[in-house]
């Protein structure tokens, strides 16, 4: 960045991934255009993924399930991230003049220098990454349009590195999905590699001063603001449609054995994230063939909440002998692979 004495700073207060996606839109679309705009926020537990990826085939869904992690769809491309209230995020809101491509390193580098003042040895590599000693401290991604761009970053501080290898761990083995699969990283934590001891505080507010010597001007959202933000949120972020929907097409393979029933294996074929063809293999037996449950399914989206009802009215040991419909429930909806 080569000048930011036109900055403004938003301090962003909420943890919500919905709201905080939807107020990066909206001062990107609202905001006046004659100043550029840094954020920084952060998101309890969460996945946020690029806007041209599959979710199911970005994600362990069981695992997700289980500890309560939001899935939240981005803008912007790129590969799908992980956030904890470990992980500060940034983002740049800047006209793009008359460029229309992606330029990572613009914004990155300010970010990178402000770490290497921090004792961190840090650097700007490849495509999108921040890197430390060679492993990743933080993914970035762009969106433009109409002349504007809004740039995106991670900085991993002192993430659990542990939920991040869990949560987005989808075997490509059993997911043929269209769209961009996310490029896996090493990766690591800032914090052990500064030269002191600081909170995520202190980084914040050293990050700030290293960008800003002089200060900035900062804005304040006002209560018309969230109630616009709000909306938004709403009616994108916070929604099926948007988060799973908005998926490429991809087919799931899941395979579970079944105490007195035997194996199953569901195809499942999605089209923006409804079953759209679904097939069942194994060494089961059966009095009515398993395609008229696989015709009832056909339309639903893949979750309990959809697929429940239909299975309980089922029958569903006419098609599995020896099986209960929540074996069936759990075989399609929580995640179980091969």
């Amino acid at each position: 960045m080569t000048h930011l004495e036109n900055t403004v700073y938003i301090n962003v207060t909420s943890t919500d991934p919905a709201f905080n996606l939807a107020l990066e839109q909206y001062v990107f679309d609202e905001l006046p255009r004659d100043r550029q705009y840094f954020l920084f926020w952060q998101n309890q537990n969460a996945i946020i993924i690029g806007k041209h990826q599959n979710t199911l085939a970005e994600i362990n869904e069981a695992y997700v399930r289980e500890r309560g992690i939001r899935i939240v769809r981005r803008l912007s491309g790129g590969g799908a991230v992980y956030h904890d209230l470990g992980n500060l995020n940034y983002t740049w809101i800047s006209d793009a003049g008359d460029s229309a491509q992606v330029d990572l390193r613009k914004f990155c580098q300010p970010v990178a220098d402000a770490l290497v003042s921090l004792g961190a040895d840090a650097q700007v590599s490849g495509r999108n990454d921040i890197l430390i000693a060679g492993q990743k401290v933080s993914g970035n991604a762009q969106y433009i349009r109409d002349s504007r761009v809004m740039h995106h970053g991670t900085l991993l501080f002192d993430s659990d590195l542990s939920v991040l290898g869990g949560a987005l761990h989808a075997d490509p083995a059993k997911i043929q999905a269209k769209g961009v699969r996310s490029v896996r990283s090493r990766v690591t934590t800032i914090r052990p590699h500064l030269q002191q001891e600081v909170s995520l505080a202190d980084f914040k507010a050293r990050i700030l001063q290293h960008l800003f010597p002089n200060g900035v001007m900062e804005y304040t959202i006002t209560g018309a603001d969230i109630a616009a933000i709000e909306e938004l949120r709403r009616q994108r972020y916070d929604t099926w449609d948007w988060n799973y929907g908005a998926s490429p097409p991809c087919t799931l393979v899941r395979k579970q054995r079944l105490e007195g029933c035997g194996t199953v294996e569901a195809h499942i074929q999605l089209e923006k994230g409804r079953i759209a063809a679904i097939a069942f293999l194994g060494d089961f037996f059966s009095t009515v063939e398993p395609e008229e449950l696989a015709e009832k399914l056909v339309g639903l989206r893949l979750t309990v909440a959809d697929c429940r009802p239909v299975l309980e009215d089922a029958g569903v040991s006419r098609f599995f002998t020896g099986a209960q419909p929540q074996d069936i429930l759990t075989l399609l909806c929580e995640g179980s692979t091969p």
